[in-house]
């Protein structure tokens, strides 16, 4: 279970998250939807110990990410790419991680095969695509077998081969009473895969619900994610 209670957070004088509440459970999987600088990336910060918020909390199993006593096998995350140095391979990556957390070797061959890298495990991480690096950054986060992903555009830069395997995926973890907690502006490939789905704009949750709840009178979680989330003129704000 993730739980974000009522987060505030200002950067100056800026109100970036404005009591941001909702919550992510098990067995669903939960897609986190706003526009550019709707706050989106604070609260996944904040919610994996990157930042703090000037009040409220984030919590992971109803701890807070910084009291986790094994972080890497209870939530697994993957923001902003891999994370990789450019002139290691795939494989150096993984075991770099899994050699820092305390995780057997064979972990990464499993991952490797599981993320559909098993090819390109002994490439750099410089010459890998976009979807490879995207796949590379699941693998790492699926290295401790965490029973919580939060996963950041999961399917941007993904072949479509590539996003009926994440879909596929997600759907196995959800469906095994796992937690998944994704962002993504691909909307419609989106509705495709959540369960539930929570709408941020301007650092407030506008929506919070099952996806047809959310949908209601909309037709598509699309029209109703532009409906929540544009100005009086039509354009995304």
């Amino acid at each position: 279970m993730l739980t974000i209670n009522n987060l505030v957070k200002y950067r100056g004088t800026q109100e970036i998250l404005s009591g941001v509440s909702f919550k992510a459970k098990p067995g669903r999987v939960t897609g986190f939807l706003g526009p550019n600088g709707a706050g989106k990336s604070s609260t996944l910060r904040i919610l994996l110990g990157l930042d703090r918020p000037t009040s409220g909390s984030a919590l992971i199993n109803g701890k807070p990410f910084a009291e986790l006593h094994n972080p890497l096998s209870t939530i697994g995350a993957a923001l902003d790419g891999s994370g990789a140095h450019r002139r290691r391979t795939g494989r150096a990556h993984l075991r770099w991680i899994a050699h820092a957390a305390g995780l057997s070797s064979s972990r990464v061959e499993e991952v490797l095969k599981i993320a559909g890298l098993t090819h390109a495990a002994d490439k750099r991480v410089g010459n890998y695509s976009l979807g490879m690096g995207k796949r590379l950054g699941m693998a790492a986060a699926l290295l401790g077998d965490p029973n919580i992903l939060v996963l950041d555009e999961p399917v941007n830069g993904l072949d479509p081969e590539g996003i009926r395997w994440i879909r596929t995926f997600l759907r196995e973890r959800a469906d095994a009473g796992n937690t998944v907690l994704l962002s993504s502006h691909l909307i419609g490939e989106l509705a495709e895969t959540v369960d539930d789905v929570v709408i941020i704009k301007d650092g407030k949750i506008v929506a919070d619900g099952t996806l047809d709840e959310v949908i209601g009178t909309h037709s598509t979680l699309e029209n109703a994610f532009f409906a929540l989330t544009s100005d009086k003129t039509g354009d995304v704000v």
